[in-house]
């Protein structure tokens, strides 16, 4: 039957002799519990950009929407919304820092980074008791290079941008000043969203049809990419965006324009399908938070939803 074994080597004449062995998801419910399955829907008016979470909050940015939504990681109940002053209706990303307890949006039209200071937030919500509104003390706003797309928070807890236009990474420190600036190299571009590894590498999406996910070195040279050449196991990428990174190094892929998820292995040799029990439709954000043991997914088009699922210790056991 269909998915029932797979065989090791090209051929029986490879020098890897053909050997049967259980389907994918057979062997990773031996080795790892059931498959992830989705616990929570959040239905919407309109679609997601981009999430993030910190401590016991899920923090959501919409289309169109010049606010963050913040939602009880605990019940995934819509807690407040929070308009922030001076960004546009383009965000593009969001990112949240556990040592400065702060979030940061890429703002695409403005070509700027907005810092949102929880800790001030929360100190002006209980004095005010306004919960309605982010204060001007808790935003501070930086330049950055031409439209930033996707963000995510290094080893060091700096903040890295990956600018789309101008083809490169930008590492700031929490407070906006820039450490390091790293190209990327012609034919590799456009990029849309960088993570730091354990390694000291960058993981990054190559926004386009077909499209990559990148492995480059700390100073800016490929390392390894998927797919190596125009073969590929799921066929090609069309429009890659968010990525994110699991804790032993494999990578999960937005799809966005395939309407699925990507799973990579941490070599960039091998890529699944990841299983999603109900239909995707333009994934535009993958989000992990281990603490939790939860996968978030946001689609971007109409009223479309974030998606919530459990057991992403299956994540890796996909990656035989």
């Amino acid at each position: 039957m269909e998915g029932d074994f797979h065989f090791w080597g090209d051929s029986p004449l490879s020098g890897l002799y053909a050997t049967r062995r259980p389907c994918a998801h057979a062997l990773c419910e031996m080795l790892a519990g059931s498959p992830p399955t989705v616990t929570h829907v959040i239905p919407a008016e309109t679609g997601v950009r981009a999430l993030a979470s910190l401590d016991d909050h899920l923090y959501v940015v919409r289309n169109n929407r010049k606010q963050v939504e913040v939602y009880d990681a605990v019940t995934l109940t819509l807690a407040r919304r929070l308009p922030v002053s001076g960004i546009s209706y383009t965000v593009s990303s969001i990112a949240a820092c556990s040592r400065s307890k702060c979030l940061y949006l890429s703002d695409w039209d403005n070509t700027c980074i907005h810092r949102v200071d929880l800790k001030v937030q929360s100190s002006k919500e209980r004095s005010d008791g306004n919960l309605g509104v982010v204060c001007t003390d808790a935003v501070k706003t930086w330049p950055v290079a031409e439209k930033p797309a996707g963000l995510s928070v290094t080893a060091d807890h700096n903040i890295l941008v990956t600018c789309l236009t101008d083809k490169k990474l930008q590492e700031y420190t929490t407070d906006g000043r820039l450490v390091r600036e790293i190209c990327v190299p012609a034919g590799l571009d456009p990029p849309w969203h960088a993570i730091q590894l354990s390694t000291g590498d960058y993981v990054i999406s190559q926004y386009r049809s077909p499209g990559a996910v990148r492995v480059l070195g700390v100073d800016g040279h490929l390392l390894r990419s998927y797919p190596s050449s125009s073969l590929s196991d799921v066929g090609p990428m069309k429009y890659p965006r968010s990525v994110a990174v699991t804790k032993h190094g494999d990578i999960l892929v937005a799809d966005i324009n395939n309407h699925r998820i990507l799973t990579i292995n941490s070599s960039l040799t091998r890529a699944q399908v990841f299983p999603v029990d109900i239909g995707l439709r333009e994934p535009s954000a993958v989000y992990l938070d281990d603490s939790r043991d939860r996968l978030y997914i946001a689609e971007r088009s109409g009223k479309r939803r974030v998606i919530v699922m459990k057991n992403t210790s299956y994540i890796s056991c996909l990656l035989f």
